[in-house]
């Protein structure tokens, strides 16, 4: 009965290592519209309801919002920003309410969903343009661990 058990555990494992949810917050039907062809003057994409991620360059507050500048990555299946070495350009955020840019501090990852507004102009490179989005959610990412792991002395000397 052991061994039965510890097979079927052996079997499903990968088939249960595959079924990756992203957070409540951000599940629901996206655009497949990335930021990159949002800023092509040729495609309109006010109006479609997205899911963005990248990681944080700026915070602005604002009396009644706060807007994110982002450097835009591509999303995995769990709809975190990773960075795969493909740029998919900038793109601002902003969301009703005052978010401390102490916590959403440089380099956290970040994704958003919400509605995209327009293309804004930003004073960047003679005129950069940028989507934005009005976001309805932010979901701040966990730092990773990477550098916080414990590391123990050798306990051999040569």
């Amino acid at each position: 009965m052991t061994r039965r058990l510890i097979a079927a555990s052996v079997l499903l494992l990968p088939l249960l290592a595959g079924c990756v949810l992203a957070p409540e917050p951000l599940r629901g039907e996206f655009s497949a519209l990335a930021p990159r062809e949002a800023r092509q003057a040729s495609v309109d994409p006010a109006g479609q309801r997205v899911r963005w991620g990248g990681r944080l360059l700026e915070v602005t507050r604002f009396d009644t919002h706060t807007c994110f500048l982002v450097a835009a990555e591509p999303l995995g299946e769990d709809a975190r920003p990773y960075a795969r070495g493909t740029s998919q350009g900038r793109f601002l955020a902003c969301r009703a309410g005052a978010y401390d840019p102490a916590v959403f501090s440089p380099g956290r990852a970040v994704t958003f969903t919400g509605t995209v507004a327009d293309n804004d102009v930003q004073p960047i490179a003679g005129g950069y343009r940028m989507p934005r989005i009005d976001a309805d959610v932010v979901y701040l990412w966990p730092e990773s661990p990477g550098d916080a792991r414990v590391r123990t002395p050798s306990p051999y000397a040569w």
